[in-house]
């Protein structure tokens, strides 16, 4: 499997709503994020996820 994105276009839509999220949750995301724990960082897309579920499943 190669590296490339399947939908180049949504980068920018994912890394707002990443933002978003971990601004809702009190977790300092920048540019560069080594200074945070992974359980913050892994809170931040497992709430991503959870949204994005929920979302879909709303649609349904």
């Amino acid at each position: 499997m190669t590296n490339s994105k399947l939908v180049p276009e949504a980068k920018n839509g994912l890394n707002k709503f990443k933002q978003e999220v971990a601004n809702e949750m009190g977790v300092p995301f920048k540019d560069y994020n080594g200074e945070l724990t992974s359980k913050q960082c892994g809170s931040v897309g497992g709430e991503m996820v959870k949204r994005m579920v929920h979302q879909y499943e709303s649609k349904l």
